[in-house]
């Protein structure tokens, strides 16, 4: 499952960040994906190098499976094809961080969930027709009994592989839904409590014009002081004026 912590849309980081290696292979859904692509790659082996045989009757190779040409056709396509779509959805992962478009990263999401459903059902159809050949197969003496098996039991193996991708990609496109759905902000609910309304309509400004006051035209109210004599150079004596200094 991929981390939980921080914003992400459809399970995946925002765009942005740089590619973890580390991070990216340590994921379960990167785990599951490339044993998917293993066991893919061991069905088609086995059935292409060892699934035909010839028989005393027949200079004709037939499938090993009670020479049933068309099982060993179905095993190989679907092995075939699981095998691509591996490392295409491995590159996709890859490059999924780095979707900016959130309806982009849906879309990758659903083609995940849809094609891990649909062939976690085909690898159920190919287990029951292969282990229903196999039962069926009459001599076994001259077949290669092991490449048999391991076609057998790696069938069931996918299933449950293609089985858990179908999971995660559910999950994440889950996951991704509710994220986008979810409001971006929240509006405080108003205060019923309180005397004053939630909102103030803006107040229109009118400007005055200063006059300036005349102080000329203010009347007094105190009393005319006496102005002072004008500067004079020889200031009269104060005191006694018969006062005459001694002389010696």
């Amino acid at each position: 499952m991929e981390d939980a912590g921080g914003a992400s849309v459809y399970g995946a980081s925002l765009a942005g960040g740089g590619f973890d290696l580390n991070k990216f292979v340590r994921q379960p859904q990167t785990i599951v994906r490339l044993l998917s692509w293993v066991f893919a790659m061991v069905v088609f082996a086995c059935i292409t190098t060892e699934g035909y045989i010839n028989t005393p009757q027949s200079a004709e190779a037939k499938c090993i499976f009670n020479q049933n040409n068309s099982a060993c056709h179905y095993a190989v396509t679907i092995g075939v094809i699981a095998f691509l779509a591996c490392v295409a959805f491995l590159v996709l992962d890859v490059y999924l961080p780095f979707m900016s478009n959130a309806q982009e990263r849906k879309y990758a999401v659903m083609a995940d969930l849809g094609f891990s459903g649909a062939w976690a059902f085909l690898w159920f159809v190919c287990f029951c027709l292969l282990a229903n050949q196999w039962g069926r197969t009459q001599d076994v003496r001259a077949i290669p009994q092991d490449a048999a098996h391991a076609t057998i039991a790696f069938s069931f193996f996918s299933i449950a592989t293609w089985g858990i991708l179908a999971y995660y990609g559910l999950v994440r496109f889950r996951r991704g839904t509710t994220e986008v759905t979810l409001p971006t902000h929240a509006v405080p609910p108003s205060d019923h409590h309180t005397s004053y309304p939630p909102t103030y309509p803006p107040t229109t400004y009118n400007p005055t014009t200063y006059t300036p006051t005349s102080y000329a035209a203010y009347p007094s109210s105190m009393p005319d002081m006496p102005q002072p004599p004008p500067f004079s150079s020889k200031p009269q004596p104060q005191g006694d004026v018969g006062y005459l200094p001694p002389n010696y």
